[in-house]
């Protein structure tokens, strides 16, 4: 199908010399017992007639085909067929016509040139309908496969929008702590990091999958913010190669994970909490941290994890890992080399 998809004048071309050999085929069986007893210019009259011949096929069958293939578009084969024969018919008592008015003996114009013609007829018809229904398939497939881009956006779309509302609560909370101690100076740093966190996670909807290294750099801003508001009680232990930072991953990969040890969690001086961000030799990113379980367990039905598994199926058609152990919570994303 290669071939109906990008055609060129020249395939079309090469298309009807090869068939004009196989519509011809009979004259060419005949041809060696012809040159037997055919001799002087009756042999070159003959000669020049077959040559005559063969490129009036050629001609004809480029014809047919490229009018096929670019101006019927039915999709009735017999209409379609019907249209050939008219042409083939018409093409046949033009060749009659040029025949008799440059011989003077008469040529055979009995079943075997009908049969020759009745061929290049359902070649032709044949081609533009193979054609015309390949298009029709492929319009088809592209058509489903738009839709199918267009309901993965829309899924992820909803995903991403989950997302930022959740964020966005929980970051007021270490803003209105740091007003209320009335520091300006770490309040001003405060504003500015969640400037560059939000700038990040609003610029989100336009991408896909990210770097580690950009991944990573937003850690570290969205770091100093959760250090404000935990007072030191929550720390950061990021341990990936350098070299390695140029792995993707779905954009705000990190995040839901972080906010799901805040939400589970005791963080207060008996309970520093410790977050190692790691690689393993899987390439996958391991974000884990110890459980200090809440005495009220929180109300949340799993939105979080469940969000990001589906965006690493969207985006990766990988799934990720979850490892609930009884002192541990580690969660393993893979990453795209």
């Amino acid at each position: 199908m290669n071939l109906f998809n990008k055609y060129t004048t020249s395939k079309l071309i090469l298309i009807s010399l090869i068939s004009s050999i196989f519509v011809v085929y009979p004259n060419i069986s005949c041809l060696p017992w012809e040159l037997e007893i055919l001799k002087g210019t009756e042999l070159t009259h003959h000669l020049l007639y077959f040559a005559f011949r063969y490129i009036y096929f050629s001609i004809l069958i480029f014809m047919l085909i490229r009018i096929n293939l670019e101006k019927f578009s039915t999709q009735s084969f017999n209409k379609r067929f019907w249209y050939n024969i008219l042409i083939s018919g018409l093409a046949y008592g033009i060749f009659v016509a040029l025949t008799l008015l440059v011989y003077t003996k008469p040529k055979h114009f009995g079943s075997i040139l009908v049969f020759q013609f009745s061929v290049v007829c359902f070649l032709s018809t044949f081609m533009g309908h193979i054609y015309l229904m390949y298009k029709v398939q492929r319009k088809t497939e592209q058509e489903i496969e738009q839709l199918k881009v267009e309901n993965l956006q829309s899924r992820y779309d909803a995903l991403m929008n989950q997302i930022n509302p959740h964020f966005f609560f929980n970051s007021l909370n270490g803003l209105t702590s740091l007003i209320r101690k009335k520091n300006d100076e770490n309040t001003l740093t405060y504003v500015n990091k969640m400037s560059d966190v939000f700038r990040y996670i609003l610029q989100s909807d336009k991408k896909g999958l990210v770097s580690l290294e950009e991944e990573l750099e937003f850690v570290n801003a969205f770091f100093y913010m959760m250090e404000v508001r935990f007072a030191s009680k929550l720390n950061f232990k990021i341990d990936v190669d350098t070299s390695k930072r140029c792995y993707k991953l779905p954009v705000l990969s990190v995040l839901p994970l972080i906010e799901n040890v805040v939400v589970h969690n005791k963080i207060d001086s008996e309970h520093k909490m410790v977050v190692a961000i790691v690689l393993n030799d899987k390439n996958e990113l391991v974000v884990s941290n110890p459980k200090y379980p809440k005495l009220t367990p929180a109300e949340t039905n799993g939105t979080g994890l469940k969000n990001l598994s589906n965006r690493f199926s969207l985006l990766m058609n990988k799934r990720i890992r979850i490892e609930d152990t009884e002192d541990t919570f580690n969660v393993y994303l893979p990453l795209a080399v």
